[in-house]
């Protein structure tokens, strides 16, 4: 199963999110075309109510750590209540990466 595919089903059978985005970023960096290794999560779930930042990291850390000791080299973690995302409206736009490439 795909890296991907395997993260979003992870997700959204353990969080129940109200909304969930995974997003393969791994083209932007030096890899090879096709890689699964850098991917941007943005999950919005009730279950991070009353949960702190650092808290919510280790729940979906310890959901797929199994996934980081592997093929998953970089895992950037935009989490929120429904609450949080409404007041924002949005994630933060990846930054450029400066690692490797021409």
């Amino acid at each position: 199963m795909k890296t991907q595919t395997t993260l979003t089903e992870r997700l959204q059978a353990e969080f129940t999110p109200d909304y969930l985005s995974v997003l393969n970023e791994s083209y932007m960096h030096n890899v090879p075309e096709g890689s699964e290794s850098h991917f941007k999560v943005v999950l919005v779930s009730s279950a991070f109510i009353d949960c702190r930042k650092v808290a919510r990291h280790q729940r979906v850390y310890a959901l797929v750590g199994d996934l980081l000791a592997g093929a998953l080299h970089a895992l950037a973690l935009h989490i929120y209540t429904p609450d949080e995302w409404q007041a924002i409206n949005g994630a933060p736009a990846s930054p450029a990466c400066h690692g490797g490439g021409d």
